[in-house]
């Protein structure tokens, strides 16, 4: 895919649509396909989409899509997506999807990932030796699992015959680098302009906005000090070492904190920490000792006694929580599809 410029061959995509997946991004492929369509004068791109069993998927957002197929009709398409959205960790792997897969991979076709389904393709191994990405909601937690993968935090990346995207309006981009390949990059700014979407950002550009402008505080001071606690959150520094590291005594950088956050350091380092761990719990099977650790807990007891002053429940109540509440979830969509028939 990165390497070829431009293809004269009609080209077949091929979307497999997985519980829960995001709306936004699934619409955000399409539509620069069907404007392409439009732009060129010719179907040259087409499309279908599958579901593991064929019938229709509930996205993120409650609507419901019916498919074409399921995925024992995948063949040889040429681009197969993923589609995946809130909790991609709890979908259960279809040995049949794994097979019609890696297949394609052996062929040299192109397959790829949006939005969270890189958790998907990293238990099938088939991001071994690719450079991928995934939501940066999801991005602690697939570095936890899969230390072997090259995951960035950039909103799409193209490694050969792999391309992923982060979701949400970078599948726009990541679909207008695809086209610019095979037609050119004219082609790409019309279909942008056609859905009002001014600037096409490269595969590098950040997920998120900066830290000055999600918290709201242009202080350089607590800025490095909030940076160098995401970094450090496995092995927390003191506030005498935090504060060394951005030049002010201690004193100094807990008046800052109490005037921005209402906080001292070290609380607002807890909080961090915690939220790291509520999303451990949450989208990975890993003990509760292995989450607190990864979060700088010397023991459970610790971690627990923090954890439960902070959300009111335990660690192992929170993970028994959240799965039952998706577990309800599932049931409750799984009745409305066998009432529908």
């Amino acid at each position: 895919m990165a390497g070829s410029v431009r293809t004269s061959e009609r080209q077949r995509i091929a979307l497999v649509l997985l519980d829960n997946f995001s709306m936004i991004a699934f619409s955000s492929i399409i539509e620069p396909l069907r404007l392409a369509n439009r732009l060129i004068g010719d179907d040259f791109y087409e499309w279908k989409t599958y579901s593991l069993e064929g019938s229709e998927v509930a996205a993120s957002n409650g609507c419901r899509v019916s498919v074409d197929g399921s995925i024992t009709e995948l063949d040889d398409a040429d681009i197969t997506l993923l589609c995946a959205g809130v909790d991609v960790e709890r979908i259960p792997l279809s040995r049949e999807l794994g097979i019609r897969l890696r297949r394609l991979n052996a062929r040299g076709r192109t397959y790829g990932a949006v939005c969270t389904a890189s958790y998907v393709l990293a238990r099938y191994n088939l991001l071994e030796g690719r450079r991928c990405t995934i939501h940066w909601e999801n991005l602690r937690s697939f570095r936890e699992e899969f230390p072997d993968v090259e995951v960035s935090a950039d909103i799409f990346a193209i490694d050969r015959n792999c391309i992923t995207c982060a979701g949400g309006m970078a599948a726009l981009d990541m679909m207008l680098r695809v086209i610019a390949i095979q037609h050119g990059a004219y082609l790409a700014h019309e279909i942008a302009e056609m859905a009002l979407y001014h600037n096409i950002r490269s595969g590098e550009s950040a997920q998120r906005h900066d830290l000055e402008t999600r918290t709201g505080i242009s202080n350089t001071k607590i800025l490095d000090a909030i940076r160098i606690m995401d970094l450090h959150i496995e092995d927390p520094l003191s506030c005498q070492q935090l504060a060394m590291t951005v030049n002010l005594s201690p004193r100094q950088l807990e008046r800052l904190f109490r005037r921005h956050f209402d906080c001292t350091p070290g609380q607002y380092y807890l909080k961090l920490r915690l939220e790291t761990a509520r999303d451990l719990l949450r989208r990975t099977n890993r003990a509760v000792l292995d989450v607190a650790i990864a979060c700088g807990f010397a023991s459970t007891s610790h971690f627990t006694k923090c954890y439960r002053e902070r959300y009111g429940c335990t660690p192992t109540e929170e993970r028994q929580n959240y799965f039952w509440a998706q577990g309800s979830r599932r049931n409750s969509n799984s009745t409305a599809r066998i009432a529908s028939r």
